[in-house]
C-alpha cells in the first residue's frame, strides 16, 4: 500500500516512516509542508495519506486543510489525521467527509501492531476515532443530550464502534457474545433515529451524533 507522510517534527516523520516500511507499506513521499501536501499525491497517487493537523507556518490547522482539499480532489484516497491534542471540531469535520478518514491521538501511537490495525481499516474506507477522544465525549455529556437515551452498555458499544471495531471486535473487548452486541448496535441506531441505510457508514453518523453532542 502507498502512503504519504505529513509531519513537520522530523524525528517524529522519520520514525512514522520506518514504521510503516517494516510493517509492510510502501512510503512514496514525506513532507514538513502542509502546502506541498496536494501537489505530492497528485504527483505519486497514494493510497493513504497520514497527515499532522497543525503544521508551520502557524501550527494551527494548515494539515487539515490540505486534507480538506486531497478529499475534495482524491475522494477516494483514504486519511488518517494525527493529532497532539483532541479536537472536536475537526474530528467531526473529518468524520462528515465520508468513508476512509481517521483521527488519531499522537500520544497512542505507542502500540505499533494496534497503529498498522488502524492505518488498514482506514485504508480499506473505514472510519476510526480515537478512543480518548471518544472517552472524553462520554465524560462531557450534558442534559439534553441524545446521547442521554442509552444505556451504560450502550455508550461502551458505541465507543467501540467509533474506533472503528467490527461487531465481533467489541464482543471479544466487552466479553458477551457477537449476538448481544448486534442487539446493542441495533438499540443504539434505533435510539439515535438514525435513518436505515444500505451505506456502511451508518454506523458512523452514531459517532457523527456523539460528537455533536460533545
Amino acid at each position: 500500500m502507498r502512503v504519504i507522510l505529513a509531519e513537520d517534527d522530523v524525528l517524529l516523520r522519520e520514525g512514522l516512516a520506518s514504521l510503516l516500511e517494516r510493517a509492510g507499506f510502501e512510503v512514496v513521499g514525506s513532507t514538513g509542508d502542509a502546502s506541498l501536501l496536494p501537489q505530492l499525491v497528485r504527483d505519486t497517487t497514494p493510497e493513504l495519506v497520514v497527515v499532522d493537523v497543525r503544521m508551520p507556518p502557524t501550527q494551527t490547522t494548515e494539515g487539515l486543510q490540505a486534507a480538506r482539499e486531497i478529499r475534495e480532489e482524491f475522494p477516494e484516497t483514504a486519511i488518517l489525521v494525527l493529532s497532539a491534542h483532541i479536537e472536536v471540531e475537526h474530528a467531526m469535520e473529518l468524520l462528515a467527509s465520508g468513508k476512509g478518514v481517521g483521527y488519531q491521538l499522537k500520544s497512542r501511537v505507542t502500540d505499533v501492531n494496534e497503529f498498522v490495525d488502524t492505518l488498514e481499516r482506514v485504508a480499506r474506507g473505514g472510519s476510526v476515532v480515537d478512543s480518548e477522544l471518544v472517552r472524553e465525549l462520554v465524560a462531557s455529556r450534558r442534559r439534553g443530550d441524545p446521547l442521554a437515551v442509552l444505556s451504560a452498555r450502550e455508550h461502551e458499544v458505541l465507543a467501540l464502534m467509533a474506533e472503528g471495531r467490527s461487531n465481533a471486535g467489541i464482543a471479544h473487548r466487552l466479553w458477551i457474545t457477537e449476538g448481544t452486541v448486534e442487539k446493542h448496535v441495533r438499540s443504539v441506531l434505533t435510539k439515535l433515529n438514525l435513518p436505515e441505510t444500505e451505506d456502511d457508514h451508518r454506523r458512523i453518523l452514531a459517532v457523527l451524533t456523539f460528537l455533536d453532542a460533545g
